[in-house]
């Protein structure tokens, strides 16, 4: 299903992941990006970091990729240092360097509750 997730998404959070969607390279028309959909900005979907790079170190106006992923369970912070597990099926993008460690497993929320970052 690469490149037919909606652009419109939440933006970091959640601490933990349950699935790699997809790369996405988002374009800026302002930065010197192809002007194609009126000045609004766009972006393309990879199914790999490597495409994604590539591209975005190729193009004109583009920014570094992100990643899509999924989240089932992830972490709230509503005020800093008040963490809620949180259940539903949500939609995010990533810096892809948050993926190293991040991979939801069993106790991962568990665990992180009894002792969170400080």
């Amino acid at each position: 299903m690469v490149g037919e997730y909606d652009a419109h998404c939440f933006s970091g959070s959640g601490y933990f992941y349950d699935q790699v969607l997809e790369y996405r390279v988002w374009c800026h028309p302002e930065r010197g990006a192809e002007d194609i959909y009126q000045g609004d900005d766009y972006f393309y979907a990879f199914a790999t970091f490597a495409e994604a790079l590539a591209y975005s170190q190729q193009t004109a106006g583009a920014e570094t990729p992100l990643v899509l992923i999924r989240q089932y369970e992830y972490i709230n912070e509503p005020s800093p240092g008040v963490f809620e597990h949180c259940h539903g099926d949500r939609i995010t993008e990533w810096q892809p360097q948050w993926l190293a460690g991040s991979k939801r497993e069993p106790d991962s929320i568990a665990r992180f509750l009894q002792q969170p970052p400080i």
